[in-house]
């Protein structure tokens, strides 16, 4: 007979709704608008965003209607360890849209993202919604990665964000 060594069971992932106020929601939309800030001014200026750049950009893009019940922003978590975020809100009474995806980037890699973009089409599906869209940028390229992987394909503009440059949607099913 040989000795085992106890092997600890990794932890599950967890997504659930949060309050876009509260400090855990604040401090990841925060996370995520400076990465894709500093991203954004690395490739096209040759430096990171300052925190008026932040500011401002939390206050271009707000998240106060990832609220009930048109909206939500949910939460994975990895045990007690917060690991991202992505809103999900109603554009009208068949389309949700997919807003904030982040996954810090010590978490990545790990499979929080699945999770999250699963728990947004769920939400989504509970929203009655019949699709789910998303844009994001050319430079972000995990994410337009992630998204092919995940069954979103490429559609026409449907918004005029200076920041879009690629649109995505994917039909949702029930179960």
């Amino acid at each position: 007979m040989t000795d085992a060594v106890a092997t600890p069971l990794p932890r599950p992932w967890a997504v659930s709704a949060e309050p876009v106020g509260s400090p855990v929601a604040r401090a990841l939309l925060r996370e995520y608008y400076t990465e894709v800030a500093d991203r954004y001014f690395a490739l096209h200026e040759g430096r990171h965003s300052t925190p008026e750049e932040i500011e401002k950009g939390l206050a271009e893009y707000p998240s106060a209607d990832l609220v009930p019940p048109n909206g939500v922003l949910l939460v994975a978590r990895h045990g007690d360890e917060v690991a991202g975020c992505v809103g999900t809100r109603l554009l009208d009474a068949r389309t949700a849209e997919l807003k904030q995806m982040f996954v810090r980037p010590t978490q990545r890699g790990r499979g929080a993202a699945g999770g999250l973009l699963r728990a947004a089409g769920s939400a989504a599906l509970r929203m009655g919604a019949e699709r789910l869209r998303l844009d994001t940028r050319l430079d972000l390229t995990e994410a337009v990665a992630l998204y092919r992987r995940h069954g979103f394909v490429e559609i026409d503009p449907y918004h005029d964000d200076v920041h879009a440059e690629i649109f995505f949607e994917k039909r949702l099913v029930e179960g």
